[in-house]
């Protein structure tokens, strides 16, 4: 369905990590018809191909997002105010407006005529009350209800699956939803304060070997567990969804959970060094433990994340360490 075809598909969010990711593999299997939007100015996308048609669109707006849409067959929704716990813990507001986007791009869908529509949603969407130990059970997408998501963003998520929904039994739009699982990978965001715990770790162990103080800052007290996912399992898995006739939710994550410790021993196995661990506790945190339960997703697509933490985080490590130590970072002081 996405591959070698002449059919427009519009990427919303495509200035940002995994949206950028998703246009460049469009572009490489032969897509030769892809709009990429976006909310920020082009100078601002983590990658921009200049044979697509880019355009920055605040689509909060319900004349953006028609504008967004119009001629496409295929919309990719990844478009929302988010990032890492640093983020979403104190911008709560700002995550739930993110439903102006999911609401005003599938009005604008259902009236341009869109054959079928994917909403990235998030792991988010699941409920606290089972995301309190270290020692989790994996989560599978029944667990979803009864709901009581994490504030904020998560509620934003669960709302907007449930439109989704109802656009496809009311409507006749044909939708798709998956429940991203902390993505990671290269060409993303490592500091300012949306990054994700993978690319937030490599930054601090990069920046502690070049300045040479040989210490590290850990917010909580690095016991709490996450699976992450790496970009391309992810861009895979999103066109598997997208294309499949699976019109419930799915899980997109991998199964493989480590604690944030062991993540930062992982990273510093691959930067050579040991660091001192500093542990701030009153730092956001997120839920104490989480991991995806891929057994829907093997059963409905025969597929299943499966890039190695360990080959994913050297890929990202060598990517933000290049980053950091160029020219223009040095002379920025964006190092």
């Amino acid at each position: 369905m996405f591959k070698d075809t002449d059919d427009l598909i519009m990427v919303a969010g495509a200035g940002g990590f995994i949206g950028g990711h998703l246009v460049a593999d469009l572009r490489r299997r032969g897509c030769r018809r892809v709009r990429a939007v976006d909310k920020k100015p082009l100078t601002e996308w983590y990658q921009v191909f200049r044979d697509t048609d880019n355009r920055q669109l605040d689509l909060t707006e319900r004349d953006a997002c028609v504008e967004a849409v119009r001629d496409a067959r295929f919309v990719f929704d990844l478009a929302a105010d988010m990032g890492g716990m640093g983020f979403i813990e104190l911008h709560k507001a700002d995550c739930m407006l993110s439903v102006l986007i999911s609401t005003h791009m599938l009005l604008a869908a259902r009236d341009r005529g869109v054959e079928r529509f994917f909403y990235a949603s998030s792991a988010c969407a699941y409920p606290v009350h089972r995301q309190q130990t270290t020692q989790v059970t994996a989560l599978k997408e029944s667990d979803a209800y009864p709901a009581m998501p994490e504030d904020g963003y998560g509620w934003e998520k669960l709302f907007s699956e449930r439109l989704c929904r109802h656009f496809r039994d009311d409507y006749g739009l044909e939708t798709r939803v998956a429940r991203y699982h902390n993505v990671y990978g290269p060409h993303g965001t490592y500091d300012g304060g949306r990054e994700k715990a993978p690319a937030a770790i490599c930054r601090k162990v990069i920046q502690a070997k070049l300045d040479g103080t040989g210490t590290i800052e850990i917010w909580g007290d690095g016991e709490q567990t996450r699976s992450f996912m790496y970009i391309d399992d992810c861009v895979h898995g999103t066109k598997a969804i997208a294309a499949s006739e699976v019109v419930e939710p799915l899980n997109l994550g991998s199964e493989e959970l480590v604690s944030i410790n062991h993540l930062v021993d992982l990273v510093e196995e691959i930067a050579g060094v040991r660091l001192r661990r500093q542990y701030k506790l009153d730092a956001p945190k997120g839920v104490r433990g989480r991991n995806s339960d891929n057994t829907l997703i093997r059963a409905k697509l025969g597929w299943a994340p499966s890039i190695s933490l360990r080959d994913g985080l050297e890929r990202t490590y060598r990517w933000i360490h290049d980053q950091m130590v160029s020219p223009s970072a040095v002379a920025t002081g964006s190092r």
